[in-house]
């Protein structure tokens, strides 16, 4: 899959998956848990799209910081969504111990915002990358 047109259609999908579970919480309010385990997931396979397309080998059980840290290896402009990866980790340490308090005002609203902005810098990435394939 280290064709740019595929790359864009998997996070294409990624996306649609995003925009869905944005629905579904305007729609029923998730419990945040849920929302935060299900945007986890979500940020899980952008980044294992992208290890695909960077022939970057993963563990098939590798947890967001894990994927992370493999697809920065050599290339640190995946620095960019590093922060994104750890507001998301941190949400859950937040609510696995039970410090709800130490979550931003609007914490299903920014768990939101930061699959987006993943989304946002992926895609982009990939569609700037040149027609000869550098990084994809």
């Amino acid at each position: 899959m280290t064709d740019k047109h595929d790359v864009v259609a998997e996070l294409e999908k990624v996306s649609a998956r995003v925009e869905a579970l944005a629905k579904r919480q305007a729609a029923s309010s998730l419990p945040l848990a849920e929302l935060v385990e299900a945007g986890i997931g979500e940020a899980e396979a952008m980044l294992r799209v992208m290890l695909r397309a960077e022939h970057k080998p993963y563990a098939s059980d590798a947890e967001l910081l894990d994927l992370w840290k493999t697809l920065v290896k050599g290339a640190p402009h995946w620095n960019t969504i590093r922060d994104n990866c750890r507001e998301l980790i941190y949400y859950r340490n937040c609510l696995a111990a039970e410090r709800e308090d130490a979550l931003p005002a609007q914490p299903e609203r920014m768990v939101m915002h930061t699959l987006r902005h993943i989304v946002l810098y992926l895609r982009s990435h990939v569609e700037q990358q040149d027609s000869q394939g550098d990084h994809v």
